[in-house]
Parts: structure tokens; C-alpha cells; sequence
């Protein structure tokens, strides 16, 4: 995969829960295990999170039934308690996560570089499904 003309996607979802909450379930491996999908029949397996400037993070995204799996990961650029992540991807790609918490609600932004493989629908759609999934999971 490679980047496509610096054209950014983004994907947002409001979260019914403070932002300290909000931050804790998208942050820490125990949590992220249990909503990094985009759909019901993908699951990860592993995560592991160094959450510090120049600390990486890795996750084990697979097909339920083996079918198929792949590691996404990173590096982290910046890390700002409950407000901000930047990362790049393995690929080189750029991502910017800002959290905006406001009492019992906190906005989740993600903007990311895209990739020339699939269109930007389909990965628009795929991160906005797997945000929509956070979401769900931290709002239980």
C-alpha cells in the first residue's frame, strides 16, 4: 500500500462516556481486543500498546474463521493525555486522533492519509465501522 496523493479520510463518532473513559478503551490492549473489528466475523487477538512518543503499537487483526489476517502497527509522533494521538503506520501513512470531551460525551476525530489499493469509500467505511465499534463497546 502506498499513499495517494496526500488525500486525508475522515471518521468521527460521538462516545456517551467521559472522555478519561473514552480514552482508557482506546488505549489499553485489554480493551482494544475487544472492539478493533469492523464487523461481527473479524476479531483481535493481540495488542500491544506502548503509548509514549517513539513507542509502538501492534495489533492482530483476523478472519474468525482463519480465513485471513494481517498486523497493523505504528509508531508514535505525539501523545497527549485525553486529547490527542498521531501515529504513522508501518506504510509511512499519517494518522491524527483528537479526543474532545464534554462532560458525559467526548467527540472521537480521526483523519487519516489514505492509500491507493482500495478507494477511499471502502476505507472511509472500513475505519468508520470500526470507530462505530468502539463506540458501541464503550458505551455499554
Amino acid at each position: 500500500m502506498t499513499t495517494g496523493n496526500n488525500e486525508k479520510i475522515t471518521v468521527k463518532a460521538t462516545v456517551h462516556a467521559p472522555v478519561e473513559k473514552v480514552w482508557e478503551y482506546w488505549t489499553e490492549p485489554n480493551h482494544i481486543t475487544k472492539w478493533n473489528n469492523a464487523s461481527d466475523d473479524w476479531h483481535t487477538p493481540i495488542a500491544e500498546n506502548d503509548l509514549t512518543v517513539g513507542g509502538k503499537f501492534l495489533t492482530r487483526m483476523e478472519a474468525k474463521d482463519g480465513s485471513f489476517g494481517f498486523d497493523f502497527g505504528g509508531i508514535y509522533d505525539e501523545v497527549e493525555l485525553n486529547e490527542a494521538i498521531s501515529y504513522t503506520m508501518g506504510d509511512g501513512r499519517k494518522v491524527d486522533i483528537t479526543f474532545k470531551g464534554h462532560g458525559n460525551e467526548t467527540q472521537v476525530i480521526e483523519t487519516f492519509d489514505a492509500e491507493t489499493t482500495n478507494s477511499i469509500e471502502m476505507q472511509q467505511a472500513g475505519w468508520q465501522a470500526i470507530l462505530d465499534n468502539f463506540k458501541k463497546y464503550s458505551e455499554q
